[in-house]
């Protein structure tokens, strides 16, 4: 039997399965669906930027944060998940900007100092971080798992405020 037969299959079975159980797949693509695909995407950009791709890092990122800002209008009725993907969503664009600004230098020769969209999009990275670090503060009151995730996420912030106070420095930027 051709492969395409036997995925037009599976995709027809997996069709009929969904719509039996409605409620059951809402459920499990929310959780399932939003978690993972916001990890999915930072770590495709963790990929990226190991592969020396500041460019798809970069896109990846800036992905990530369109997904968290989505997630915190649609989660409107849990203040604890706005709150996360409120704070999320800032420190995905700092990291996207982080990423340009590795992208724009390269393309620029590198030379020191850095231009003024290198620079620029520093300054970016810096606003964004700043904002992040403001919303990602930890809550008792939180859910657990919501508590852990928030908490990992400050971490990262702060990691990423040592980078791009690292990358000023480093490339000249005032």
């Amino acid at each position: 039997m051709p492969m395409h037969s036997i995925l037009a299959r599976v995709r027809i079975g997996l069709a009929a399965l969904l719509c039996m159980v409605p409620h059951a797949q809402a459920a499990w693509s929310q959780t399932i669906g939003e978690a993972a695909e916001l990890d999915r995407l930072r770590a495709r950009a963790e990929e990226a930027i190991g592969n020396d791709d500041p460019d798809g890092a970069a896109l990846s990122m800036g992905r990530a944060a369109l997904m968290a800002k989505q997630l915190a209008k649609s989660h409107r009725d849990d203040a604890a998940a706005v709150r996360f993907y409120q704070g999320a969503e800032p420190l995905f664009r700092a990291q996207e900007h982080g990423y340009r600004a590795i992208a724009l230098f390269r393309r620029a020769g590198g030379q020191l100092p850095a231009s003024s969209g290198v620079c620029g999009s520093l300054a970016l990275a810096h606003g964004s971080l700043q904002q992040a670090l403001s919303l990602l503060v930890p809550d008792e009151q939180v859910p657990g798992d919501l508590q852990e995730r928030t908490k990992k996420l400050r971490e990262s912030a702060d990691d990423w405020g040592t980078v791009v106070a690292s990358m000023i420095s480093d490339y000249q930027c005032s």
